[in-house]
């Protein structure tokens, strides 16, 4: 790890490279999307907080549909193919409890655009982590497309 360019990606962003880098994100009920086109070994990732762009305000990769758009966007700017890209899922946990039947269940709406998204764009999902009520601290590595991730634990105070 200590020879890889690092970035950490915050929320409502989306990195790409050709170089190795090793990204880093925290997630809660925020989902991100790692791609990683297999020829090029190009390793992309967005970090987006809500499922769908209203078309009210600003057009952001604040939102899945923008963010997983402008991934795969920037991918084929980079020379990848759709064929060549595979996808890993993580996130959309349910860490609030909003009590009986008052959730916005934001986390499984992540999910849910991530994994429709991506089946219209015919990107294979070939792993994901989702869901649950804990966060997520996930190492993504550019260049190889390896994804390691680890659970957070809720802090009490």
């Amino acid at each position: 790890m200590d020879n890889y360019l690092q970035h950490f990606l915050y929320p409502s962003s989306l990195f790409v490279s050709r170089d190795p880098y090793l990204v880093k994100t925290i997630l809660g009920s925020c989902v991100a999307i790692c791609l990683w086109d297999k020829r090029l070994k190009i390793g992309g990732i967005n970090h987006y907080m809500l499922p769908n762009w209203s078309g009210n305000d600003l057009a952001s990769p604040k939102y899945g549909n923008i963010a997983t758009d402008k991934l795969v966007e920037r991918m084929l700017f980079y020379g990848c193919r759709i064929e060549d890209i595979q996808a890993k899922i993580f996130g959309g946990g349910e860490l609030l409890d909003a009590g009986k039947g008052n959730s916005t269940m934001i986390g499984e709406r992540n999910i849910r655009l991530a994994r429709m998204m991506l089946e219209e764009k015919g990107i294979p999902i070939v792993a994901s982590s989702t869901g649950g009520k804990r966060g997520r601290k996930i190492l993504f590595f550019t260049d190889t497309g390896e994804v390691r991730h680890k659970f957070l634990e809720k802090q009490t105070y």
